[in-house]
């Protein structure tokens, strides 16, 4: 009867059976798990970089699963791609428990592993000396660790949400998933636009007014650097006292005859006497 409702060959009722139980004992665990009503979600504090290429900064699950943890209880973060959230299954011991590579093969990973006491209910912003956050994909160098917050590959969509889990690994409670979660991405050199009719009227004008500014600052450079050189081309009017006619010196020296020489006259020659008398009769 059961192979008939299984839609199995006659003769093969205990491998249904045997399926079934599997089944029942894949489920068991999850139907047997607390669901806390709380969807995580980026940080809402303003923060710069809250999302960039490969993090995101969440908001830290405080006050979350007090009511269903111990003190050996680890809070941990589970991260997926938003198509394959539906087939995480929560690991059932620590050695279940997927690492960050295993991101790019099966879609998910799990990481950010906190005590109860780092989380607690008190106001994040006492005594702490920043905004508590949880940065997801901050760490570069730990990609040999075992439970590596390693940069995020791609864009995604991710989702996340949190998982108690005992000390033996065994999980206790579990949040929602999260919304989609989508990382920026930059774009390549030959997709940008550089057409200016794609601008805003308001940068035209500002772009106008500094390359008019730019042209006047020229100008006036151009004619300083011209009044100030024009001076060694063509020289001011010379001094009165130097003009033709006007020169006014009080010796004049030549510069072939040696002054003892010009001084000396032939006797008779001094000034202010007669010329010598005439030898004609």
């Amino acid at each position: 009867m059961l192979a008939a409702v299984m839609g199995l060959p006659r003769g093969q009722p205990l491998l249904g059976l045997h399926m079934l139980l599997m089944a029942l004992n894949c489920l068991r665990p999850n139907l047997s798990l607390e669901l806390v009503p709380y969807t995580p979600q980026i940080t809402a504090w303003d923060l710069e970089g809250k999302v960039t290429a490969t993090t995101f900064s969440l908001e830290q699950p405080r006050c979350v699963f007090d009511k269903h943890a111990s003190a050996s209880d680890t809070v941990w973060l589970v991260v997926a791609f938003s198509n394959a959230s539906r087939s995480f299954q929560n690991p059932e011991t620590l050695a279940d428990i997927p690492a960050s590579p295993q991101l790019l093969t099966d879609g998910h990973y799990m990481t950010l592993p906190l005590s109860l006491d780092r989380l607690p209910c008190d106001d994040p912003m006492v005594g702490s000396g920043g905004v508590p956050v949880l940065r997801v994909g901050h760490d570069h160098g730990c990609h040999q660790q075992p439970f590596c917050n390693a940069p995020l590959p791609g864009p995604g969509p991710y989702r996340v949400k949190f998982l108690l889990m005992d000390a033996r690994g065994s999980p206790r409670a579990e949040t929602k998933w999260s919304d989609p979660i989508t990382l920026h991405q930059g774009k390549t050199p030959g997709s940008i636009d550089t057409w200016p009719g794609r601008r805003s009227g308001s940068m035209i004008v500002i772009t106008s007014i500094l390359s008019s500014l730019t042209g006047l600052l020229f100008l006036a450079f151009l004619a300083t650097s011209t009044t100030r050189f024009s001076s060694l081309w063509w020289p001011e009017e010379a001094p009165e006292q130097l003009r033709i006619g006007s020169f006014m010196g009080k010796r004049y020296m030549t510069h072939h005859i040696p002054p003892s020489e010009a001084a000396t006259l032939p006797v008779g020659c001094e000034p202010g006497q007669d010329p010598l008398p005439s030898l004609s009769p």
